[in-house]
């Protein structure tokens, strides 16, 4: 038997153009599945930010430094005074605040320090002691 004349096979190019049904429903089945792809990649972009933007300000881990030491801070209260020992003649030059750690600049006898306090454990993350040139380079031999 024949096929009836309102049929199309499906290896006779569709009229106006060059390809055939079956090439047809396989290119409406991959700009299907490759929309969703986009939609799906899109919103996974979004969400990363979203979660990277509510973990912001939170404990990260940092790459480790020196072991941190406790400091021998006593707070008064609930936590809201802190007292840091310095030397005697200290004088305090400077302080700068990022997130929960505090630096603070120090000038002593013996040179200019820095002092990077991690506020929300009461720690030293750390204490830096600046050299001249000359006397840095002295240490290391």
């Amino acid at each position: 038997m024949t096929k009836p004349q309102t049929e199309i096979d499906d290896n006779t190019p569709l009229e106006g153009s060059t390809f055939t049904p079956r090439q047809v429903r396989i290119l409406k089945i991959v700009v299907v599945v490759l929309g969703i792809l986009l939609v799906l990649g899109f919103a996974l972009v979004v969400l990363t930010i979203v979660y990277q933007a509510s973990q912001m300000g939170k404990d990260e881990a940092a790459a480790p430094m020196e072991q941190s030491r406790p400091v021998p801070m006593r707070a008064s209260g609930e936590g809201a005074a802190y007292q840091l020992p310095v030397p005697p003649g200290a004088k305090v030059t400077g302080t700068d605040l990022d997130g929960n750690r505090i630096a603070v600049q120090l000038e002593t006898e013996e040179g200019a320090e820095i002092v990077v306090i991690d506020l929300r454990h009461g720690e030293i993350v750390s204490r830096i002691r600046l050299a001249p040139d000359g006397a840095a380079s002295d240490d290391r031999q």
